[in-house]
């Protein structure tokens, strides 16, 4: 098959037309109403007591992990289970050929296998596994994927953040798409998670549905972080980000996030004193504290150059629609595209990437110096709240999510 003008190196091509159209139209009509339409009004007046007496008990607790179980109660939808170590390997497979494969209790997604149009398939999530701290030690230490890096934070200051996901509903036929929900829950039983991984013929989304039954106002800051696989950054190409706005931010510090060791220390100037790793706790930190030093700027004539630089916010406008991702780069994008394309030319495909309820868009690449193919051969892409976290009020449902779109289907 000829090969596209649009991987020429003297192209410069306008982005997908995908980030003016509804995120509904690149689904199926039954996912499009439990996805897409949900989120036009992302919040939702339920009453306490209501949300009270929904039953929310987990259908399979973490201790009760059993491949053999699982495989037996939710056969016949496409889903096939296997045991690994202490954990299990989901896998969503349709008759096209795409593959989805997850965690539990983890609820990292390891791999998404989209079919091309040369009838194989692509691996488009990059992940890395390695041996953990002890090397006598079985499990292993999986990194990558798609996961959800999320943080929550009541009115009296108690914070949670979910770390285990139990298997609660396996739904769908391999003929058209599957879809498998997890669930989890605090420790107080006052914050509802619902995790929705939903596989079709040309799509993956990662959906979360959060229900806070408390008497206080939850703030929730992180999002779903995924790591796309790549020939090289220095092959990739962004579509459709100019004119967004931007603050350049360390890489966040989440348990599934990969981030070479030596980031922000030499590849870019001035990166080693604004660069590093930031949990997401410090995100918002240190956010806060730029703001309370503007306020007190003529309070603060004293301060050190050293504290100067490190508490330096670097903000500007994306002056690039055919982004190159050669440098190393970590950014919190504001009013981006609800949808744009990211382009390999090494890989020869591409992929459409979008959210839905978050504002911000976190973007890391971790440059070219790195061997092409490699473990450090990705680049990562948040949909998130982490400029500015997103509140859900005493008994309401916020939904938000991200996906991934396969265009090169024949």
């Amino acid at each position: 098959m000829a090969s596209s003008s649009i991987f020429s190196p003297k192209c410069t091509p306008t982005p997908y037309q995908y980030p003016s159209i509804a995120i509904s139209s690149m689904m199926s009509t039954k996912t499009r109403n439990s996805f897409s339409s949900q989120y036009v009004n992302c919040k939702r007046d339920i009453p306490i007591a209501k949300v009270a007496s929904i039953p929310y008990e987990p259908s399979i607790p973490y201790e009760s992990v059993n491949p053999d179980y699982l495989e037996g109660e939710f056969s016949g939808h496409g889903v096939t289970f296997e045991g690994i170590g202490d954990s299990c390997i989901a896998k969503m497979e349709l008759k096209n050929g795409s593959i989805a494969k997850l965690m539990l209790p983890s609820g990292l997604i390891t791999s998404y296998k989209a079919h091309m149009w040369h009838k194989g398939v692509v691996e488009l999530l990059h992940t890395s596994v390695s041996e953990g701290v002890d090397a006598d030690a079985d499990d292993a230490i999986v990194q990558g994927g798609i996961s959800l890096a999320l943080s929550f934070e009541s009115d009296d200051q108690a914070s949670w953040s979910p770390s285990t996901w139990s298997l609660h509903q396996v739904r769908g036929r391999p003929a058209e798409s599957i879809q498998i929900e997890m669930i989890s829950n605090d420790p107080e039983g006052k914050i509802k998670l619902k995790h929705i991984v939903t596989l079709e013929e040309d799509f993956l989304s990662s959906e979360l549905v959060v229900s806070n039954s408390s008497s206080t106002s939850l703030r929730l800051l992180g999002g779903v972080i995924s790591h796309l696989t790549v020939s090289s950054p220095d092959a990739i190409y962004v579509l459709g980000l100019e004119g967004s706005n931007f603050i350049e931010r360390k890489p966040i510090l989440s348990e599934f996030v990969i981030t070479p060791p030596d980031f922000g220390l030499e590849t870019q100037p001035g990166y080693g004193q604004v660069y590093g790793k930031m949990s997401l706790g410090a995100l918002m930190s240190t956010l806060g504290a730029k703001k309370q030093s503007n306020a007190d700027e003529t309070e603060s004539s004293n301060t050190s150059a050293s504290e100067e630089e490190e508490e330096e916010v670097i903000e500007g406008e994306e002056d690039d629609n055919y982004k190159q991702l050669t440098d190393e780069m970590c950014r919190i994008y504001t009013y981006a595209p609800r949808a744009f394309t990211v382009m390999d030319r090494g890989r020869r495909n591409s992929v459409l990437v979008g959210r839905s309820g978050f504002d911000d868009l976190y973007m890391m690449s971790p440059g070219s110096n790195h061997e092409f193919y490699s473990k450090f051969a990705y680049i990562c892409v948040g949909q998130a709240a982490m400029l500015k976290p997103i509140i859900v009020e005493p008994g309401d449902e916020w939904r938000g999510g991200a996906f991934l779109h396969n265009p090169n289907l024949e």
